[in-house]
């Protein structure tokens, strides 16, 4: 295989181009291409991006809604205390990670649906009300990093 330095265009295969506005006799006079006076014939005259010619542009018909600030959301995985059974001692985000119920670099929530597994201490971003309940009645510990 040849480098691509090395190629050269075939024989014929680019022609130099017609000057424009160099005279009538020239083929390319005159209007120079660009037809006869209007907004495109004029120097400067380029049209902007969306420019619907005066009619009221479809980015200010349609209508506007919502409002996402992504960039300082804070998104949580929702993890229920029945997926956390087979656990048992201290269990936290690497665990959970290696046990394929949370995502790596993800914040954990821990809700309160099914039973606590007795004496298991979670540590987890976030918990609700009912699933911190639940866990210290089965005799564990929910502690919240940051």
């Amino acid at each position: 295989m040849s480098a691509l330095s090395s190629l050269k265009k075939f024989k014929g295969s680019t022609h130099k181009s017609k000057a424009l506005g160099r005279g009538v006799g020239s083929g390319k006079g005159g209007t120079s291409t660009k037809g006869h006076k209007g907004q495109k014939a004029r120097k400067g005259g380029a049209i902007r991006r969306g420019f619907e010619g005066g009619q009221t542009p479809m980015a200010r018909r349609l209508p506007k809604f919502g409002f996402s600030n992504v960039q300082f959301a804070n998104e949580f995985e929702a993890l229920n205390l029945d997926r956390l059974q087979k656990f048992s001692g201290t269990v936290g985000p690497e665990e959970l990670q290696k046990a394929g119920l949370a995502r790596k670099g993800s914040k954990i929530k821990i809700m309160g649906r099914g039973e606590a597994p007795a004496g298991l201490s979670i540590k987890a971003h976030k918990f609700t009300e009912t699933a911190k309940a639940a866990i210290e009645k089965a005799g564990g510990q929910a502690e919240v990093i940051s």
